[in-house]
């Protein structure tokens, strides 16, 4: 039997002696995963089950994805460790007093995001009052930041296990306000601040995130951290030729020892 159980096919390719199951047999299959040392990638809604009904460990952390599920919690989690560092932010209940709260706070523009989103999706530059109470109108709560100045990009950086894994530029595209990847930003992986990493890092610690993709914005001289996607994508690392994959079994050798060298191994799938 394999020794980790992945519920996510596409983020644990290469990963030696890994057998998937999807998530929807997690019940089905729970003597296999009772016998795994780990269990990789559960999705958030089998973490609770997991960790406090069969004690198994789990990557990424649960740290990591029970913080990474929503912007408030993150936001809140990142307030205990890094105030300074966090972009000055409201969180409100969707209410008409604190509609016009933000609004006599806040002056355009502005940012605001849903709880749960990733990508890009779901984070909007607010022109004006009409762009707001579109925003409101559609959200749930109310997740307002001030809006940095800066030079059309941001800084990613990854966290893998327990160090950075990778750290690049993100370069918006020509009159975006976003600079993710998938929306079609570039990326460059010249003179990258070491604070910024240092921060990152240090901050991944506190909260116990061991994989995670931090966005940071450099705004006036400061390094602000705007949020951290668990699944982060990888198009900007295939492009240098890095793998995330050796990178998590080099982390999980080191917290599940003996682990197999098997190069050619592929694994298999519980369908």
């Amino acid at each position: 039997m394999a020794r980790f159980i992945s519920f996510n096919a596409y983020r644990t390719i290469g990963i030696p002696d890994v057998c998937y199951i999807k998530p929807s047999r997690m019940f089905q299959e729970i003597d296999a995963i009772q016998r795994a040392d780990a269990v990789l990638f559960p999705e958030t809604w089998q973490v609770p089950s997991l960790v406090y009904g069969l004690k198994k460990p789990i990557f990424p952390s649960i740290e990591t994805m029970q913080l990474g599920f929503s912007k408030i919690e993150m936001t809140r989690a990142l307030w205990t460790v890094a105030p300074q560092h966090v972009p000055y932010t409201e969180i409100w209940s969707n209410t008409e007093e604190n509609r016009r709260r933000i609004l006599e706070t806040f002056g355009f523009p502005f940012v605001a995001k849903e709880a749960r989103n990733s990508m890009g999706r779901g984070v909007f530059l607010i022109r004006d009052e009409a762009d707001f109470r579109r925003y409101a109108d559609a959200s749930d709560a109310l997740y307002v930041q001030e809006y940095l100045p800066n030079e059309g990009k941001d800084l990613r950086i990854c966290v893998v296990g327990d160090d950075v894994f990778a750290a690049y530029w993100r370069i918006g595209a020509e009159g975006e306000f976003l600079h993710n990847v998938a929306r079609g930003g570039g990326v460059c992986f010249d003179f990258v601040p070491q604070e910024a990493c240092e921060l990152v890092l240090r901050v991944a610690r506190q909260l116990n995130i061991n994989h995670a993709g931090f966005d940071v914005l450099v705004s006036g001289g400061s390094y602000y951290i705007l949020e951290f996607n668990v699944l982060f994508g990888n198009q900007g690392l295939i492009s240098e030729g890095l793998s995330v994959e050796n990178a998590i079994t080099e982390y999980l050798e080191r917290q599940f020892t003996p682990f197999p060298h098997a190069p050619n191994s592929r694994g298999k799938i519980i369908s």
